[in-house]
């Protein structure tokens, strides 16, 4: 399927490794040219040269924090005017609510909240001018089924959902999308990290954990990156024009609501 969105341009934030790599991937497989975004050189040096083997496409890698205004300007300072803005962010670690300090739960807010709200303030106006802007913003499944210890990273992210709600519907006539990616169990470090912390916690071997985790899953199995990377492109593609201020939750059938 042509998603319409060959020679857009996209910046892709914390794409360095995990879903937003995988959402890089499959934009400049769409066509779009990638600016790709994380802290760790080493690994975004490489995403970058696989973006541009497999794709053909013009990559940019941008190394720094979005949380930071220097981390956002060298973003802006690659692609000025993107058509693309896909909004990505390390979550805070699983950790009892009653651990979090004043501090904690600023920079929490700041990392899932703010960094998003921030990009899309120094993007949409272009987007709008230009008749076309597709913002996706990777949150998780715990918007919609809070976890206990990822209440700092649920809170924040429901936050950035409720903020752009409306934002979303007073540009949609201009052909300019929000939307968000909600997922759930997907195999990447961050998941693995997060079930070697619960094995710990329990004093169980990480494989056991790993069984634990997966039963919860009604697919039987942990979704892949290239999964969420195609959900991310097609909500950017020219054919998502009527999709907007959605939550598309991709849990392999975890969240037991019908809506």
């Amino acid at each position: 399927m042509d998603l319409g969105i060959a020679g857009r341009k996209a910046i892709v934030c914390a794409s360095s490794r995990g879903l937003g790599r995988a959402c890089a991937l499959a934009l400049a497989q769409a066509g779009c040219d990638v600016v790709v975004n994380g802290r760790d050189g080493k690994a975004l040096a490489a995403t970058a040269a696989e973006l541009k083997a497999t794709s053909r496409r013009q990559v940019i890698a941008v190394e720094g924090d979005v949380a930071t205004p220097q981390g956002q300007a060298a973003l802006l300072a690659a692609c000025p005017a993107p058509d693309i803005l896909v909004n990505n962010n390390a979550g805070p670690p699983f950790r009892d609510f009653r651990q979090l300090n004043r501090e904690a739960m600023l920079d929490g807010v700041i990392a899932n909240m703010v960094v998003a709200i921030e990009l899309t303030q120094k993007v949409i106006d272009a987007m709008v001018a230009k008749k076309f802007g597709r913002i996706v913003n990777i949150t998780s499944g715990s918007v919609k089924m809070p976890l206990a210890g990822l209440d700092l990273s649920s809170g924040a992210r429901a936050g950035l959902t409720a903020f752009l709600a409306g934002i979303a519907r007073s540009v949609a006539a201009s052909n300019v999308t929000i939307n968000f990616l909600l997922p759930g169990t997907f195999d990447t470090e961050r998941l693995a990290s997060n079930i070697a912390a619960n094995a710990k916690a329990k004093g169980i071997a990480f494989e056991e954990a790993k069984a634990q985790r997966m039963a919860t899953v009604p697919a039987r199995r942990f979704g892949t990156p290239d999964e969420f990377g195609a959900a991310c492109a097609f909500l950017c593609s020219a054919q998502a024009g009527y999709i907007t201020g959605q939550s598309l939750l991709i849990d392999g059938g975890a969240f037991p609501g019908v809506m």
